[in-house]
């Protein structure tokens, strides 16, 4: 099972594709490393194409990146946008994670 990605998430990237004046096909490389304060941390960047041994997974317009170590970190898991009174960014709900910080952006297993 891959990362589902939320058409507000797609929403989102496309905006900052577009403020970043960035081409149309450039895809999102969602990623795990090491580190944080749980342990792992979400890392999200553009890159121009894929790797060799990348998974793609494409909606609306945006190819989503993984590669094969952390796609098994983040099988299941969903990215969304959100914007609200506490702020706005990307957020993972990830089923993996046996723990999370306060701020959302690194995880335990």
């Amino acid at each position: 099972m891959a990362i589902e990605i939320t058409d507000a998430a797609v929403a989102a990237v496309h905006e900052a594709r577009g403020a970043e004046k960035l081409p149309e096909d450039v895809c999102l490389r969602v990623a795990v490393k090491g580190g944080g304060c749980s342990g792992f941390s979400y890392t999200l960047g553009f890159e121009p194409e894929p790797r060799e041994e990348d998974r793609i997974i494409e909606k609306g317009g945006v190819r989503v990146l993984l590669d094969p170590k952390s796609e098994s970190f983040l099988a299941g898991a969903v990215l969304d946008y959100t914007s609200g009174l506490n702020g706005k960014g990307f957020v993972f709900s990830n089923p993996n994670a046996s723990s999370t910080c306060g701020c959302g952006n690194s995880f335990a297993v």
